[in-house]
């Protein structure tokens, strides 16, 4: 039987109560079109924030995100229904990478990763995922999941540099929220209100609907320039641009495999909670196929890829969890990528629009970290779990640099040694010592400062 073969579900136009679209099932084409389209909306505002905030072509990582969609969904054998954008994580790597040693050089710290990716998941496939919950229970991924959200707060608010303007010393901003704070603060607002007076689709599409509204005043602001714009081409490939590989930049993307790996593994358990099948046997596919997929778009001058979560709000919105849905929003992110004008335009984006949706989603990320927390109910009376979060999150916050020879290892990277490294020190101690898991008596019922 062909993978391309999906069987019709009940009439192909509507879904019963309590019902659900399978991933083998599809609705009528016209209606699985759209929802396909629906995807790429979805996906749209988060991937193209990426090389906006790193400086990597918007219309490479687009095409690059639909290259890899394919990827996966071939590698998985259309089982798991995903769409795979650009992953957060990278986004801190690539900026420090590019800025100390070259774009190139950046690409070439994601293509390492993306190939320790699928190393993890070759693993998986033949040992099972139990290893990865011992290396990285759910105190030690949340926190490295909230600490990348966190470091990355310098580049929400933006830089200044200063500059000789008319014989006075000035401050010229370029980037964040201190470029336009005007347009930042309405961009912010818009996504805050469209998250609450909108239900479904729309409401999930709040990031998205912000940075459009954004778009709008900064064009009325006079902050938009539209001349690439008009120059660029209807059709076109994209720009690519071919890797290096620096051995002093590895260090800061090795500690991106830990997230994706908690991100794909988390994206299969959701998939399989909302369709009431059990996806643990293509876990190990699904890590190796965004490996594949983030090793191809670092090939080629994309930014490192990721299942998505704003597909996830469209699934559960819509009830269709049909891979016929995600091929067709794997052609039509093709076929926007081929289109030079559309990236120009994108391109156009201004600082003080990406500043705002940069606060709203960097802080998002921070969070999410603590959410897998709350959903593992973990325990900070624990002081093995306390001191676990306290001193990686201050690394990753504070971003503590340290240099090894020609490595350089900042606060991701070194935030992430932390709570690997502080968990299973204390765990070990407390195991050979029989103190695992109590609390200290003079701790449990301190008064609240």
């Amino acid at each position: 039987m062909s993978i391309f073969t999906w069987r019709r579900h009940g009439d192909g136009r509507t879904i019963a109560p309590g019902a659900v679209v399978a991933p083998d099932e599809r609705l009528a084409w016209p209606r699985t079109i759209g929802i396909g389209m629906q995807h790429v909306v979805a996906m749209f505002g988060s991937t193209f924030l990426v090389p906006l905030l790193t400086g990597l072509p918007p219309a490479t990582t687009l095409f690059f995100s639909a290259i890899g969609t394919v990827a996966f969904l071939l590698i998985t054998k259309n089982r798991l229904p995903s769409y795979l954008g650009s992953s957060f994580a990278f986004i801190a790597p690539i900026g420090a990478a590019a800025g100390s040693h070259g774009m190139s050089s950046a690409l070439g710290g994601v293509v390492v990763t993306g190939a320790l990716l699928a190393l993890v998941g070759l693993v998986v496939h033949l040992a099972g995922t139990r290893w990865i919950d011992v290396v990285m229970p759910p105190v030690v991924t949340g926190t490295i999941v909230a600490l990348i959200g966190f470091n990355l707060a310098p580049a929400a608010w933006g830089t200044c540099d200063q500059e000789v303007v008319d014989g006075e010393i000035v401050q010229i901003c370029e980037s964040g929220v201190r470029a336009a704070p005007i347009t930042a603060i309405v961009t912010i607002l818009a996504i805050i209100l469209v998250t609450v007076l909108f239900r479904g689709i729309l409401g999930r599409l709040s990031i998205l609907a912000g940075v459009i509204i954004g778009y709008v005043v900064a064009t009325a602001r006079g902050e938009v320039d539209f001349t690439d714009v008009g120059q660029a081409a209807w059709v076109g490939l994209p720009q690519f641009t071919t890797p290096t590989f620096t051995p002093a930049v590895l260090g800061l993307f090795v500690p991106v495999v830990l997230v994706l790996v908690a991100e794909n593994v988390g994206h299969v358990k959701s998939v399989a909670a909302m369709t009431g099948q059990n996806f643990d046997g293509v876990t190990g596919r699904a890590l190796f196929a965004d490996g594949v997929a983030t090793v191809l778009a670092g090939s080629g001058g994309g930014s490192g890829t990721t299942t998505y979560a704003e597909n996830i709000g469209v699934m559960g919105a819509t009830r269709v969890y049909s891979t016929a849905a995600y091929w067709v929003a794997a052609a039509t992110a093709l076929a926007l990528s081929l289109s030079p004008k559309f990236g120009q335009l994108i391109a156009t984006i201004p600082a003080g629009v990406l500043g705002g949706a940069a606060t709203v989603l960097y802080g998002m990320v921070g969070v999410l970290g603590a959410r897998i927390w709350v959903q593992n109910k973990v325990s900070f009376a624990d002081p093995i779990n306390l001191m676990t979060a306290a001193i990686a999150l201050i690394v990753g916050i504070a971003n503590y640099t340290w240099s090894a020879g020609a490595m350089t290892f900042e606060g991701i990277a070194l935030g992430t040694v932390a709570a690997i490294g502080v968990y299973h020190l204390m765990h070990g101690i407390a195991r050979l010592r029989g103190t695992a898991g109590r609390e200290p008596a003079d701790t449990v019922d301190a008064p609240t400062p």
